[in-house]
């Protein structure tokens, strides 16, 4: 057994939150530059740079990569081994996003009640995803999501009968009803399975998966690639100014579900699709 004070975390998790805004992962920005290179339309090639130099600007100078800093999205594989001692795991993790918001100049975006609307002024609480699993190591993801996307998601109960062509075509219809509000080239996180909670955890899983890897599953991953394929070809383009260049990548995970069931989540992130990841 191995002990691990939760102020290692709480230290931990206030790295990665500022990192995670100031610093674009290497797969999305290889991704921009291969579709900028692609892209023949001149104003979305142009948007396409522009992107380019914002996320340079951010390294540079150690600011935010975008003004909407987000809500914090917090995944936390604990090992069965590990006994945390020191205090509360979970009153850890807030503090911890609580002093990167405030130290790192990120911007408090939550509102502690959703109808009376008062900042709680600190960015908490943050949304806190646990899984047990083996071992005596602790995995912290931090992605701080952004609204103007992430109210372009949805979800939908299909019916079985309405099979996999069903699927597309909601997959489909939620990016054209999305349009430019999510601030495109977009990442489409999507959830096929399980029940209605399940399935948005699945779409939201989704879109911390590195864009250059596919789904180990040949057929998603076909459906991946047919999906990408189709969202980039409606010309909504970067910022939604036209261009083939809508989306970075579609991410599928899926899960078991019920025979009279077919839910499926569609989670939408903007090109600053922001997270961070260690192991303690």
């Amino acid at each position: 057994m191995r002990e691990l004070d939760v102020k290692v975390i709480e230290a931990k998790v206030k790295e990665l939150a500022i990192e995670a805004n100031y610093y674009l992962p290497r797969d999305v920005k290889d991704r921009i530059e291969i579709l900028k290179n692609e892209e023949s339309y001149p104003l979305a090639k142009d948007i396409l740079e522009k992107i380019e130099e914002n996320y340079r600007v951010a390294e540079n100078e150690k600011k935010p990569l975008c003004q909407d800093t987000g809500m914090a999205c917090v995944f936390i594989e604990v090992g069965q081994d590990v006994h945390l001692i020191g205090g509360n795991l979970e009153e850890s993790i807030n503090n911890g996003v609580r002093d990167a918001y405030e130290e790192g100049y990120l911007r408090k975006s939550v509102v502690s009640d959703p109808i009376k609307r008062v900042n709680s002024n600190n960015n908490l609480p943050a949304i806190i995803n646990y899984k047990i699993v083996e071992g005596d190591k602790i995995k912290i993801i931090f992605s701080p999501k952004g609204f103007g996307s992430e109210n372009m998601s949805a979800i939908k109960m299909l019916k079985p009968s309405e099979g996999i062509e069903g699927v597309k075509n909601f997959i489909i219809d939620t990016v054209v009803k999305a349009g430019g509000n999510p601030c495109p080239p977009i990442v489409v996180g999507v959830g096929i399975g399980g029940n209605f909670d399940k399935v948005a955890s699945l779409a939201k899983t989704a879109l911390i998966r590195d864009l250059d890897k596919r789904n180990d599953d040949k057929f998603y991953r076909d459906l991946e690639e047919e999906l990408l394929e189709k969202i980039n070809s409606l010309g909504i383009g970067p910022q939604g100014f036209g261009g083939r260049t809508t989306a970075l990548a579609v991410n599928i995970e899926v899960f078991p579900t019920h025979i009279a069931g077919l839910p499926v989540a569609v989670n939408i992130n903007c090109h600053s699709t922001r997270h961070k990841e260690a192991i303690i």
